[in-house]
């Protein structure tokens, strides 16, 4: 009886053992590194919505090989220190074969220098300093342009409608915000247009007023700044404050491109342009639906960090579903045979300009207008009329 006794309780542990691994094999877990407090969060909290209504559609269909997604979110807290480390646990501690995520450039390289020294690949979803792909990495890859190609849209509606021969260049100091001033400063002497001013702050800045007023005095045709969102915003307030007019107040993207630049600088966010990757009204297959389906989930349409986000989970299903296993290695394989179109735009990883496995793709504009933000150009994918040019501060309501 003893015997018999034994015999049936080791079937049942090894019944529930091998229920536990059939239960661990149906699911494919996940996590993604995110800056989810800090000042960065807004862009995180975008992202990871994004991210779950991805996540959420994937595995309605079946998963990914058939495998449940299953997706856990670390907060780096927009720290490369604390992302480096997150990246670290994943890879030694967790055995992910696979990194993805990330917001800022910072972040991203922290995590890009821990992947290729681990030959774990990494795709970078919405870091765009010029070089995190020139790098000559093997094992990492990014979805977005780079900041070089950021401000193409924006140079082209530049030249085409306000013929601008002088600009101002603000900037915060962070590998994003130089990155994306030097290319503007380049792209500027390409163009014929005079940099009046090319100014640095730091990032949380609280007043402005003395580099506006050097601006000011300066009298470009353009201002242009590369900012995140609450300094977007103050910059856009403080310039109306001190009737800071000129042709076209024009954002690097980030946070001149996301709703809570409306928000925070009300009145003063009006008929600002700004260089974008993405709108709901592109005509890539998914895009309106992702997009109105987040509104309707979140009260506004995501900004292009969304799209991005949405679209890399596609893409991970894809390059899984290809590779020839789950082994880093083959996964890698997979990732630079990429050729696909999704929600955000084409996505094919390619060596060119001396980047190395970066994506190349239009980038576009968008104005606000009446209070939201409206696709202006290419012409092509306008949801509304450009509005230049646009009336100075004293005629305005």
């Amino acid at each position: 009886m003893r015997k018999a006794s034994l015999v049936v309780m080791l079937a049942l542990v090894a019944s529930f053992a091998w229920s536990g691994l059939g239960l661990a094999q149906s699911t494919l877990n996940l996590s993604i590194p995110l800056p989810l407090t800090g000042q960065q969060a807004k862009f995180g909290e975008i992202e990871q919505k994004a991210y779950m209504i991805a996540a959420e559609e994937i595995n309605a269909k079946g998963g990914i090989k058939k495998q449940k997604l299953v997706l856990t979110f670390e907060d780096s807290q927009g720290k490369p220190e604390v992302a480096r480390s997150i990246a670290e646990k994943l890879i030694d501690v967790k055995k992910q074969p696979i990194i993805f995520g990330e917001y800022s450039s910072s972040c991203s390289k922290a995590v890009a220098a821990v992947a290729e020294e681990r030959k774990v690949p990494y795709v970078v979803v919405t870091g765009a300093a010029d070089d995190i792909t020139q790098q000559n990495y093997k094992f990492v890859y990014r979805i977005c342009p780079s900041n070089a190609y950021y401000a193409v849209g924006l140079m082209n509606f530049l030249n085409e409608v306000v013929k601008p021969k002088s600009v101002a260049i603000l900037y915060e100091s962070s590998d994003f915000g130089t990155s994306g001033a030097d290319d503007m400063e380049k792209q500027a002497a390409k163009a014929g247009m005079k940099v009046l001013l090319k100014e640095k702050y730091e990032k949380g800045a609280v007043d402005f007023k003395p580099i506006l007023s050097k601006v000011k005095a300066a009298n470009p045709d353009v201002i242009y700044m590369v900012s995140y969102v609450m300094d977007a915003a103050l910059l856009m307030r403080q310039i109306k404050e001190l009737r800071i007019d000129s042709k076209l107040f024009a954002g690097g993207a980030a946070g001149f491109d996301i709703p809570e630049f409306v928000g925070n600088a009300k009145e003063a966010a009006e008929y600002v342009v700004t260089a974008t990757l993405w709108s709901p009204q592109v005509s890539y297959p998914g895009a309106r639906a992702f997009a109105d389906k987040y509104k309707a989930m979140h009260g506004n349409f995501p900004s292009y960090h969304g799209a991005e986000a949405y679209a890399m989970l596609y893409l991970l299903k894809d390059v899984l579903e290809r590779s020839a296993s789950m082994k880093p290695a083959d996964i890698n394989k997979a990732l630079k045979a990429t050729k696909m179109m999704t929600a955000f735009g084409p996505i094919q990883f390619q060596d060119k300009d001396g980047f190395q496995n970066q994506n190349f793709m239009e980038t576009l504009v968008r104005q606000v207008i009446k209070g939201e933000h409206q696709a202006i150009w290419p012409k092509k994918i306008a949801s509304a009329n450009y509005i230049y040019p646009i009336p100075r501060w004293r005629d305005r309501k």
